[in-house]
C-alpha cells in the first residue's frame, strides 16, 4: 500500500495533515522530501552579490560595460 500525504514537523513529532485511515500500531517506511519555500527578495538580492563581476574565459567582461553602451566606433576599430 502507498500513500502520499503532506505532514508537519513539530516538537519532533511529524504530524499529518489529514487523519489517516490506519489500525493502530501500523508500521510503515517513510520517505520525507522537505518542501521548499520561496526565499525573500533579500536572500535573492544577496545571493546574487555573492556572484563574481566577470568570468575570466568570457569575451564580454563587465569591464567592458562602458565601451558597450556609449562608444559607437566598430569592435575592429576601437583601442
Amino acid at each position: 500500500m502507498t500513500t502520499q500525504l503532506e505532514a508537519v514537523y513539530k516538537h519532533g513529532v511529524l504530524r499529518p495533515l489529514q487523519p489517516l485511515d490506519w489500525a493502530e500500531g501500523t508500521r510503515v517506511e517513510i520517505t520525507v522530501v522537505a518542501s521548499t519555500t520561496a526565499r525573500t527578495p533579500y536572500e535573492i538580492l544577496s545571493a546574487i552579490a555573492t556572484l563574481p563581476m566577470e568570468v575570466a574565459r568570457e569575451e564580454c567582461a563587465g569591464r567592458e560595460h562602458d565601451r558597450f553602451l556609449y562608444d559607437s566606433r566598430r569592435p575592429e576599430e576601437q583601442s
